[in-house]
């Protein structure tokens, strides 16, 4: 194990070198994408066990949503980076697999690694209720920008992209008082709800401190702070290698995005929440797992589009600001993840078989994206930056 990780760490200035030394070769992009990818793992999990140190301080409602905040970091650096290469395909569709994977890919391997060898795991049920409400305000804020782009567009509206900035700049505000409101809920009114049961079983809950030594709580804002500006440098590289392996190997952008760096940003919590439901800790794993979705739909999203509008405006970002315009597939993947993801969740009980469920639709989900035909990277619509022609005509 301590070789796997030394290698892993190892593998962020192969990428470099490989990037810089052999970029004449034409499949420098996919061994540069690789490696750093591999890269952005430890790092991202140094961040998740700086996290876990925290929230022994803070206790477990704070730290869950700890946790969850820092979990994403990695995800919004690499949007980030994303946008300031005019990307905006790439970071929207990253962005629905990050959904996609903590609510199907990660929760689904949590509960068939947690209830393999057990008849049931508990969770608590009012606090899922609360996040499946949420989750379907966020279906919502995907769902009617595109009905609205749509039909403005059969309606020949001549003042469609002002229009469709307008509704997406609005939502997002919406979206972010509707999740404040919500930590306001979770963290203060009604925090007896969300608080964590005693384990079952102690044993099976050895804390991070137990694993990893005790740090303070000095040591453990310096190792995020050093973690999140290495997954920044990592992820200039994985972002530009991404778009060339795409191109070169035929990948149509919505799959590099809703799989492959969904996947690599999200690895502290993979890592994270499987873990803790082999422990018996099912009720913490799908918080992280609820509250890491809700922070993409609900805070990230919403932040991603503010903060495009703002470095378009700067000069800091190329072509048009970002927008909550999804693509269909992308909008009916997550109204299904939630669809499903409710159903099995009514309950308060999961067992491995429904983890088998939640990893079968993510497998369907996964094909379907990576045979969308290349072009316009699976988005009906045509590019911001190309307006209708409705306009051009004008």
């Amino acid at each position: 194990m301590r070789y796997l990780k030394f290698g892993t760490y190892l593998a962020i200035p192969l990428a470099f070198v490989c990037h810089f030394l052999l970029r004449q070769h034409e499949w420098e992009p996919m061994a540069t994408f690789a490696l750093a990818g591999i890269g952005v793992i430890p790092l991202a999990g140094l961040m998740g066990v700086a996290t876990e140190h925290l929230s022994e301080r803070t206790g477990p409602t704070w730290g869950g949503l700890l946790n969850a905040t820092f979990g994403n970091a990695a995800e919004l650096i690499i949007a980030i980076i994303a946008l300031t290469k005019g990307l905006n395909g790439i970071v929207k569709a990253s962005l629905t697999g990050s959904i996609l994977g903590n609510l199907l890919l990660v929760a689904g391997a949590s509960m068939l690694v947690g209830g393999w060898k057990r008849e049931k795991q508990t969770f608590n049920r009012l606090s899922g209720e609360t996040s499946a409400g949420l989750l379907m305000l966020a279906v919502a804020g995907m769902l009617f920008p595109a009905i609205f782009h749509f039909t403005a567009k059969q309606m020949n509206d001549s003042q469609l992209i002002v229009h469709e900035h307008s509704v997406s700049l609005w939502t997002s505000i919406l979206l972010l008082i509707v999740y404040a409101l919500g930590l306001l809920f979770t963290l203060k009114t009604h925090a007896h709800i969300f608080s964590r049961r005693p384990a079952e079983n102690p044993e099976d809950h050895a804390g991070v401190s137990e694993i990893h030594g005790h740090w303070s709580v000095g040591r453990s804002v310096g190792m995020l702070l050093l973690a999140s500006a290495g997954i920044g440098i990592v992820a200039e590289l994985l972002v530009g290698s991404a778009e060339q392996m795409a191109h070169q190997l035929g990948w149509n952008e919505i799959f590099v995005g809703v799989i492959l760096l969904a996947i690599i940003g999200n690895a502290a919590e993979h890592s994270t929440a499987i873990l803790l439901a082999r422990r018996n800790d099912m009720d913490t794993a799908l918080t992280i797992t609820n509250q890491s979705s809700l922070q993409i739909a609900l805070f990230a999203v919403p932040i991603l589009v503010l903060l495009s509008t703002l470095m378009v405006n700067l000069g800091w970002q190329p072509g048009e600001p970002m927008d909550l315009i999804f693509s269909p597939m992308e909008v009916v993947a997550v109204l299904l993840c939630v669809g499903i993801v409710v159903v099995l969740g009514v309950d308060g009980q999961t067992n491995w078989f429904e983890g088998v469920l939640l990893l079968g639709v993510y497998g369907i989900l996964a094909i379907a994206f990576f045979n969308i035909p290349t072009g316009n990277g699976g988005h009906d619509q045509p590019p911001l930056e190309q307006p209708p022609a409705s306009l051009a005509t004008q």
